[in-house]
């Protein structure tokens, strides 16, 4: 279910790297990335680590810390030594190193080890009453590896396949798939079972899915598991995840959401155990449909759509209220992401879905209710994810960890705001306008039109390490980044409108908001830059044959440019056929590939441009990077590529992403 977003980082120049008034790509890689690793079951504290890593050897490490929620007072501790956290509930604290489960009864002064059948495991649960254990790890189902079917041939990297999904995200097929087990603490001698046979699903589903996939019922009874039992041609072309109870004791498996076509994810029981809620959509194939939340009553398996009526779709996390009564989630609106609560007692027509919070920050992951308060995380443009105390009567919000506060105190911040614009067909689209620290209304500045990707997710107050609006000012850019079209937080019809119009009403939205934001006085209309990724890398390319020279530079990373050659490589069709309309031998042949191929706008192209792609990316195969640079290149057009090899569809290796960084603000510079 996660869209194909990619946020491209950038670099400060040379000469400036020695200021310590703004922010810097070593400032940015020296911030501390926070993770809530669980809670107490008391819901009195919480653990949290904190990821830094070293730039000379790429290596990260963790610091771990006890939150008291009382106080809001933050303990190192190092109770975990090499291992790995597990879970945290009533029976005690979990934690595994290597193949072996341990326990601890007293927060971690003392570990017992009580079990050593995870070798291989990937995610593990502990069952809530301490007996079982279910993880996750590969099986093989189907031999596809040349050495797999010739054994005397154990040097061949042969991979012969019969059927689509053959490749994934990053990665090739090698006949695994990944299953979850469930096994028995106490006694040893129960080999672990495989409560997928050798049915050829993965569960947690590729590429993303983790321990959220499957959760045990409250009397670990059963595993709750989410799968899309689809294979080869089917799953390339389907979402119509479900959700499965497996009877542990009698080993039969219910589908749960049986008609129900599209996602069904994130299931989560009530604290009391009478229901189960998830997130779904309707539409098989296409990803970004309205998510609703459902409940359903475990005793009469009676389903309500809480949020039917509700303009809006769910993109965030979801949380029950302690009394079981009412439910919060986050999610998208007006260009952020806010904190909301629904109601059990609503049911189907309850229009009234309630906001707890506003402001130009997004609220992201919820963790724990505790009393008459929910601690969740918080980010915004110039701030790195900590931990927030938030008020549901009022949405008052209190910082509880200050992780990066200290560097922050040396960062000299820009500012943003959001800025209305009246699209060419008469619609009000919110635009972010980023600003560089010091901004002087009466200067001109370079700016840069930033590109979403998705298509279809939200641009809002988000902190990446990747993309980082801070950053781009702090390099003395203004940053233009419109909410256009295809942008939940605007409305379900907003979002929708994108899909098989993605060169049409989004170009001419991205061409209003640069448009309307050259008229102001502080713009350097005479140098316009145009960067994005993914889908932004898309938008690019197509701009660059229809911006009528407003722009001077472009750069597109990981960008579609032919949609033919990219719906012959790419790999979760379901995405292409309800983006772009299907293949390209139908007939009628779909408008996409007619009037919004940026391909087909080559002989228009007459603007610098730098093409970075990396090469295991897969949603966009590198051939799309290259026909771009391959164009360019014949055109006589200044170009350049960024080719990354181990690269996915984003840049995660530190070395590489400083090395991208620093030839980003090269190419700017050159061209700018």
């Amino acid at each position: 279910m996660k869209k194909i977003i990619l946020f491209i980082s950038v670099l400060l120049p040379i000469t400036l790297l020695a200021q310590s008034k703004v922010m810097t790509p070593e400032l940015l890689w020296s911030l501390g990335r926070l993770s809530v690793e669980g809670v107490s079951p008391n819901h009195q504290s919480l653990i949290y680590s904190v990821k830094t890593f070293n730039l000379k050897t790429e290596k990260s490490s963790d610091a771990f810390y006890f939150l008291n929620l009382k106080n809001n007072t933050s303990t190192p501790t190092a109770i975990f030594g090499k291992k790995e956290f597990v879970q945290w509930d009533k029976n005690g604290l979990y934690a595994r190193e290597g193949d072996k489960l341990f326990k601890s009864i007293d927060e971690g002064k003392n570990w017992t080890m009580i079990s050593s059948v995870l070798k291989d495991a990937d995610e593990v649960r502990i069952s809530p009453d301490g007996a079982l254990i279910a993880f996750s790890k590969p099986v093989l189902v189907e031999k596809v590896l040349g050495k797999d079917l010739y054994p005397q041939y154990n040097k061949s990297t042969a991979q012969i396949y019969t059927d689509l999904n053959y490749r994934h995200w990053d990665r090739w097929s090698d006949g695994t798939v990944s299953h979850v087990f469930v096994a028995s603490i106490h006694d040893p001698r129960v080999p672990a079972k495989d409560i997928l046979g050798m049915e050829p699903y993965d569960c947690p589903q590729k590429p993303f899915g983790g321990k959220e996939d499957f959760i045990f019922s409250p009397d670990s009874k059963s595993v709750l598991y989410v799968c899309k039992k689809k294979a080869g041609k089917e799953n390339a072309q389907s979402t119509n995840t479900d959700i499965y109870d497996y009877s542990i004791a009698n080993r039969a498996t219910t589908d749960l959401t049986e008609g129900m076509m599209g996602y069904d994810v994130s299931p989560a029981y009530s604290p009391d155990g009478s229901k189960l809620a998830w997130l779904s959509m309707k539409t098989d194939g296409y990803e970004s449909d309205k998510n609703d939340l459902i409940v359903m009553d475990l005793s009469t398996k009676k389903k309500t759509n809480l949020t039917a009526s509700w303009d809006e779709t769910i993109d965030g996390s979801l949380m029950w209220a302690n009394n079981s009564q009412s439910i919060y989630f986050s999610s998208s609106m007006k260009g952020t992401e806010q904190l909301f609560q629904v109601n059990i007692s609503g049911g189907e027509t309850n229009a009234g879905v309630k906001q707890i919070t506003s402001g130009n920050f997004d609220v992201t992951d919820l963790w724990v209710q505790d009393g008459n308060s929910i601690i969740a995380g918080r980010t915004d443009f110039n701030h790195a994810t900590e931990l927030y105390n938030i008020s549901p009567d009022n949405g008052m919000m209190t910082a509880v960890t200050h992780v990066n506060d200290n560097a922050y105190s040396k960062i000299k911040m820009g500012t943003a705001k959001m800025q209305m614009v009246t699209t060419q067909d008469g619609h009000q689209m919110g635009v972010w306008v980023i600003y560089p620290p010091d901004f002087n209304p009466a200067k001109k500045y370079p700016t840069l039109l930033y590109c979403q990707g998705g298509p279809q997710d939200a641009l809002s107050q988000f902190y990446s390490f990747r993309w980082n609006f801070q950053l781009m000012a702090a390099n003395g850019y203004v940053i233009v980044a419109p909410n256009r079209r295809g942008m939940p937080g605007w409305g379900v019809e907003w979002n929708a409108s994108i899909s098989k119009d993605w060169g049409g009403k989004p170009m001419q939205d991205y061409l209003d908001a640069i448009d309307a934001l050259s008229k102001e006085s502080y713009v350097d209309k005479n140098n316009l830059g145009c960067v994005g990724a993914s889908y932004g890398g898309y938008s690019v390319y197509m701009l660059a044959g229809i911006h009528n020279n407003r722009f001077k530079t472009f750069i597109a990373h990981d960008g579609l440019f032919d949609l033919k050659s990219w719906f012959g490589t790419t790999e979760e069709l379901w995405f292409a056929n309800w983006e772009i309309g299907g293949n390209y031998w139908q007939q009628p042949v779909p408008e996409s590939y007619l009037k919004f191929n940026p391909s087909n706008y080559i002989d228009k192209w007459n603007t610098p441009i730098m093409i970075i792609q990396g090469g295991i990316d897969y949603r966009v195969p590198v051939g799309q990077g290259l026909e771009a640079f391959q164009a360019a290149q014949l055109k006589g057009i200044k170009s350049k590529l960024f080719y990354c090899p181990n690269e996915n569809h984003w840049v995660l290796h530190p070395h590489n992403a400083l090395v991208w960084q620093h030839e980003f603000y090269k190419w700017l510079k050159e061209t700018i």
